[in-house]
């Protein structure tokens, strides 16, 4: 029985930015975007009051808080508080898996500390990042990360919440659709059609209903309702895709001007190309128009590239796939199929569902 903690840190880019500037503190704040233009990277609590989230138009930000305050994002201090706060976590385990800057699974089953009680270890680690650079931090622990990632929400902000094995079955029962990890609006509104309201409810499905509803989706709901979930802690998460995009400040309609805002990206993700130290063979190139609408145009070639000149010729022929429909607002360009996957042998243990444990420390 694996002991996975999954730790969250609380309105994370907002919160450094009210750390770092104390007359932001108490306040509502967006990072990211503006009143005019853009999109809201993170919102304070005092601005989720109001609605505002995390993907939100800056103007419906602005629209259901008048008195928000836009804040620049400033990666480089984000990633500088991300490595002292994942530096708390080799205190404890080298299996630590980063989802983000601001989130990671850790695997204490074994851990550093000799410590049999995943519990009362995130609660040290939450209170040393409290201490260290004075941010709340909330944890979610569990026999998996599925479960662990949803008992981390359950208590936020800056709360834990522990489910212990013999509880797994009735926790999951009783939990909303919506905050089941990997339900998201659209899936929810369609289980909610289908009478699935609850963990009780889908549980109740046949593993064959789900896959009919829902396609390949529908045997990982069959199994997370019952506890299984077999993904391992990974340390050396492989990256998927990598890109950049760029939203500006007035719409263009110019194609000179798109090539020159293009040629910007590429650049940008040659550098970070260079620093993760990959490359792939898709270029997909993004386009949000005047109007929100997005498209998104790829093209899958039969060599690894990493160069800005190759990118930027792959989405040259992409902008040209086309006619543009309307002036744009937003561009950007992603690399995937990148070549960090690695062959590994894995030995598939038999499924079963976690039923009442003996108890020990958790």
């Amino acid at each position: 029985m694996r002991k996975i903690i999954h730790i969250d840190m609380d309105a994370f880019y907002a919160s450094v930015e009210q750390l770092d500037n104390t007359e932001l503190r108490g306040k509502p704040i967006a990072v990211g975007g503006s009143s005019q233009r853009g999109v809201v990277s993170a919102a304070s609590y005092e601005a989720r009051k109001f609605g505002v989230r995390s993907a939100m138009s800056s103007v419906i930000a602005k629209r259901n808080c008048p008195d928000i305050i836009f804040v620049k994002a400033r990666f480089d201090r984000y990633r500088e508080i991300s490595q002292q706060i994942r530096s708390i976590f080799f205190e404890y385990t080298d299996l630590v898996e980063p989802l983000s800057l601001d989130e990671a699974y850790l695997d204490v089953t074994e851990n550093k500390k000799g410590n049999p009680s995943a519990t009362m270890i995130a609660r040290e680690i939450r209170e040393k990042i409290k201490q260290k650079t004075g941010l709340n931090a909330s944890a979610g622990i569990s026999v998996n990360k599925f479960i662990a990632k949803v008992a981390s929400d359950i208590n936020k902000p800056n709360g834990q919440k522990t489910v212990n094995p013999e509880e797994v079955l009735d926790f999951l029962e009783q939990l909303e659709i919506r905050k089941f990890y990997g339900v998201g609006k659209v899936t929810a509104e369609k289980m909610y059609r289908l009478g699935i309201f609850t963990g009780k409810d889908l549980k109740s499905k046949s593993e064959a209903y789900l896959a009919d509803h829902f396609g390949k989706h529908g045997p990982y709901y069959y199994n997370v309702v019952r506890g299984i979930h077999e993904s391992e802690v990974k340390p050396n998460r492989m990256r998927k895709s990598l890109g950049a995009e760029r939203t500006f400040s007035e719409n263009i309609s110019s194609e000179i001007f798109m090539l020159e805002k293009l040629t910007n990206i590429a650049e940008e993700i040659e550098r970070r190309l260079q620093k993760s130290k990959v490359a792939g063979k898709t270029v997909t190139l993004k386009i949000k128009y005047s109007d929100f609408t997005l498209q998104t145009r790829s093209k899958t070639i039969s060599y690894f590239i990493s160069s800005k000149e190759l990118i930027l010729e792959m989405a040259k022929e992409l902008l040209y796939q086309e006619k543009m429909k309307d002036s744009v607002r937003l561009l950007g360009i992603s690399l995937s199929n990148l070549n960090t996957d690695s062959p590994s042998v894995k030995t598939k243990e038999e499924k079963k569902e976690v039923a009442v444990q003996l108890k020990f420390d958790f």
